[in-house]
């Protein structure tokens, strides 16, 4: 790392840092990974440990966020929950931020006919909806996390891919990358040794902001029964299963929608923090 490069690093966390809303919601998440990690030694309950004694009981120090319909502990199957929607976040994301990089580099760097090939069947992807398309999918495959991982992943990847060849078409055309082109430089080692290293600036936003989307998409298919089976913990499935006892056992909806509702929120704000920090024209003032 190049002296440049490690003041170019502080000056962006300095400008992370300085952001209140994203260090709050950099510490929500990093508290959320840590609980998720930690939740055997955190209850002294099983996530699938029915207990026919203890069905619909309240918030309590017993059990913190209540017991569910079968009498299983909604604070430790909010923690395991948890566990599903990182994983599911994180995978996604990862799979679509690298189809979609690898198609940006690409049609960015070669152009031509090849760069409209690859963005006329991003342009068709597009034109599907991205949600009922997962559905669809989801609906023909037996229920299963991988394949809703895998199947958000392959849905998600066309933004990434052409926010990464908006900055390869004007980072191409750049003299360090023309200098690299004199000198003899290969393609390959100019797109990573050279652009790739300049993009991800913008794909670090996108993946950011990507994790909150899978995890709310991952959330709704299993609201909707069709995501994460039984008895596999989810926020997802955790709220579902409270709707039938609205009226009284109001825990267990209330609990799963904030744990969701402040983890994409918290998501969004790291996502515009950084996006902030690397690029102060964005930054509102606060």
């Amino acid at each position: 790392m190049t002296r440049r490069d490690s003041y170019l690093q502080d000056v962006v966390w300095r400008r992370f840092r300085a952001n209140r809303f994203a260090m709050a919601g950099g510490m929500v998440v990093v508290a959320l990974f840590v609980l998720s990690i930690l939740a055997p030694f955190i209850t002294p309950y099983e996530p699938n440990s029915l207990d026919a004694y203890h069905v619909l009981l309240p918030p309590s120090f017993a059990h913190w966020f209540g017991t569910d319909e079968v009498g299983r502990d909604v604070f430790t199957r909010m923690l395991y929950g948890a566990q599903i929607s990182l994983k599911v976040g994180f995978v996604a994301i990862g799979i679509a931020t690298l189809i979609g990089t690898v198609v940006g580099l690409v049609a960015g760097y070669y152009g031509g006919w090849l760069d409209s090939l690859l963005m006329r069947f991003v342009d068709i992807m597009f034109c599907f909806p991205t949600f009922f398309l997962i559905l669809a999918v989801i609906a023909l495959l037996e229920p299963s996390i991988w394949y809703i991982m895998l199947i958000i992943g392959l849905t998600g990847w066309m933004g990434v891919a052409r926010l990464v060849r908006a900055e390869v078409l004007s980072i191409r055309e750049r003299d360090y990358v023309l200098a690299a082109r004199v000198i003899g430089c290969s393609d390959l080692r100019i797109i990573f040794r050279h652009i790739l290293p300049n993009a991800v600036g913008p794909v670090l936003v996108y993946a950011t902001l990507g994790i909150a989307g899978a995890i709310l998409t991952e959330s709704s298919l299993s609201f909707l029964g069709i995501g994460v089976p039984p008895p596999t913990p989810s926020w997802g499935n955790i709220l579902a299963s409270g709707k039938e006892f609205l009226e009284f056992a109001w825990w267990l909806f209330l609990f799963p929608g904030l744990a969701i509702m402040v983890t994409v929120l918290s998501y969004y704000l790291v996502g515009e923090g950084i996006r902030d920090a690397i690029d102060p024209r964005f930054s509102s003032r606060r």
